[in-house]
């Protein structure tokens, strides 16, 4: 089977049609003693039994894990290349647990409550009358895209948002009290968060030009860390240039990480709150993940050698393992499925984070 899919976002995955299980392999595969950088990738293993996937994020207990996954329940996608056709799963980096949160429309971003009781899921599941749109295409982001909470069966279902705009690329704080996303208006995507009971909606970025997106909290639950692009210059230039930001939530004040006009995507902090993971494009059109210094935009450290895809890498919270999606078909970006790699020698766990 063969997939594209055409990233702007943070969050996408491709249309596909549901495979069971999958050859995996279950253990960690690599040589001892790697050093990230040097052209070998530190341990790696895919998780068996999921089907295609992506946007994976670990729970508290750097165990369990939240992810789109492909199911021919949901509403088919609006084209061949269009991304959709998902659902929100819940799976054990094993893949001996599986859990579907949810079973009709559309799903997209979701993430874990701290304490791990509850979780919180985008879905056009109530929306379902209004066109499907493509979750990676900025101009067709589907409308009916709403926010929710969530037991961990799927139960006691909680609707956040109501109204016909996009809302989705959620994540919640380290402390658990709020739920940050991004939201859509007349074609200008913004930041925005909510207390994690859904009130007390406050916007977080005001600019005409640039597409804030794919946000999440630092570990003082106070900071946040985005990609944005601009409008002028979307679909003039390929790949898309992106700048990674830092926002206070408190003072509004950004600060700019990246400096460069090359693609710097779907950043995500590390438990250090020194470092993140994001994506950048090499020979050609190589998707692969490098560790970033928030201190040093120079400073950047390769993580994945593979001839395709690599993307929207997360981190658990001991700071030890990097979810990520990985293409493993014939062409470029089709067959995605969720790997995990092996990141403790990197030293980025919470042990070394030290509040300001």
């Amino acid at each position: 089977m063969k997939t594209s899919l055409v990233v702007t976002g943070r969050r996408g995955l491709a249309s596909a049609a549901l495979i069971i299980g999958g050859l995996a392999v279950a253990a960690f595969s690599s040589s001892p003693g790697v050093t990230p950088g040097q052209g070998q990738e530190l341990p790696v293993r895919r998780i068996p039994n999921i089907p295609e996937s992506a946007e994976a994020y670990y729970a508290p207990d750097s165990y369990h894990v939240i992810a789109q996954v492909q199911d021919p329940d949901a509403l088919p996608p609006s084209s061949a290349r269009a991304a959709g056709g998902a659902l929100t799963y819940t799976f054990t980096d094993d893949g001996k647990e599986i859990t579907r949160i949810n079973d009709h429309g559309q799903d997209a971003c979701e993430f874990y409550f701290p304490g791990q009781k509850r979780i919180v899921w985008t879905s056009t599941r109530d929306h379902m009358d209004m066109p499907v749109g493509n979750w990676s295409n900025e101009t067709e982001y589907p409308k009916g895209a709403e926010l929710y909470i969530s037991d961990l069966k799927g139960g006691h279902i909680q609707r956040l948002t109501n109204n016909n705009y996009y809302e989705a690329e959620v994540s919640v704080s380290p402390d658990g009290k709020w739920i940050l996303f991004g939201r859509q208006i007349d074609g200008k995507m913004d930041l925005w968060m909510m207390r994690s009971d859904g009130t007390g909606e406050r916007q977080l970025t005001f600019t005409d030009d640039w597409q804030e997106g794919g946000a999440f909290f630092m570990p003082d639950s106070k900071t946040v860390l985005y990609r944005a692009w601009s409008r002028k210059t979307y679909g003039k230039v390929n790949p898309t240039p992106m700048t990674i930001f830092t926002l206070n939530t408190q003072t509004l004040e950004r600060t700019q990480r990246t400096f460069d006009h090359d693609m710097n995507w779907a950043p995500y902090p590390t438990p250090d709150g020194k470092h993140y993971v994001f994506v950048r494009i090499v020979d050609g059109n190589n998707w692969e993940i490098y560790l970033g210094n928030l201190d040093d935009p120079n400073d950047r450290v390769r993580l994945t050698y593979n001839d395709s895809f690599d993307g929207f890498p997360s981190i658990s919270p001991d700071g030890k393992k990097m979810l990520f999606t990985r293409s493993v078909g014939e062409h470029f970006m089709g067959d995605l499925y969720t790997y995990v790699m092996d990141i403790s020698s990197l030293n980025v766990g919470p042990e070394n984070y030290k509040p300001e």
